[in-house]
């Protein structure tokens, strides 16, 4: 579905990211993990057209789109859940979920994405009315993933979702992640929690320093002393 070849990346002048090339394979979780400033989420800003690769391809379903406006790439049905959540706080959480489908498309199916979101987050039901920036994190976090699932993504780029939570909600988090999966969704997973990821993915990528580093399925990442010391403490 997805398809990065050999892309490169500035800011102005300092390059962020060197011959990045991974897949993302249709119906699939696909982690890209790493520390901070490893190059995750300037990777994901590059695939929804937010930055543009100096160099290199970045390819969806067949077609090249590392010069298609962000706006056609969110119809295409790439949708980014950005990091920190960026909902808007001074909105009702309806109206946040709404503007999630405001695409021609999405906007016909609102009532049915909806309910999908409720079903999967029922205290966001409970507070439609309530003002978004008074939910507690974890139900920020819920919103931020509702709103995106509002636009009927065919690839769903996650950017640190368990960021700042705790253990009951990162659990409930990915344990929705996994459900939104079964529905039918292709999902990009960027996380600094690697063993909660590698747990959930099929495959994995590891970036350092702007580079990929490692890559393999997640059982045998999982079992690399490498990944086990660097990013897992073990």
């Amino acid at each position: 579905m997805l398809n990065l070849n050999e892309i490169d990346v500035f800011y102005g002048d300092i390059q962020i990211l060197y011959k990045i090339s991974f897949r993302v394979e249709e119906r699939k979780i696909v982690s890209l993990l790493g520390s901070n400033g490893a190059g995750k989420t300037t990777t994901i800003k590059t695939i929804s057209g937010v930055l543009r690769p100096l160099s290199g391809r970045v390819e969806f379903e067949g077609a090249i789109i590392d010069r298609t406006p962000p706006f056609k790439i969110v119809e295409l049905g790439i949708i980014q859940v950005p990091e920190g959540r960026k909902i808007f706080p001074l909105m009702t959480v309806m109206e946040n979920l709404e503007l999630g489908s405001y695409t021609p498309a999405p906007k016909k199916q609102r009532h049915q994405s909806l309910e999908f979101v409720f079903d999967l987050f029922p205290i966001l039901k409970e507070r439609k009315l309530q003002i978004a920036g008074t939910l507690s994190g974890g139900e920020q976090q819920m919103l931020a993933i509702g709103r995106g699932l509002m636009s009927l993504p065919k690839l769903l780029m996650l950017d640190e979702p368990s960021l700042g939570l705790g253990p009951l909600i990162v659990k409930l988090i990915f344990e929705t992640i996994k459900k939104i999966n079964e529905t039918g969704a292709t999902i990009l997973l960027v996380e600094q929690n690697v063993k909660a990821a590698l747990l959930l993915s099929s495959k994995a990528y590891v970036l350092e320093n702007g580079k990929i580093a490692m890559e393999g399925n997640a059982e045998e990442l999982m079992n690399q002393e490498r990944v086990r010391k660097a990013y897992m403490g073990m």
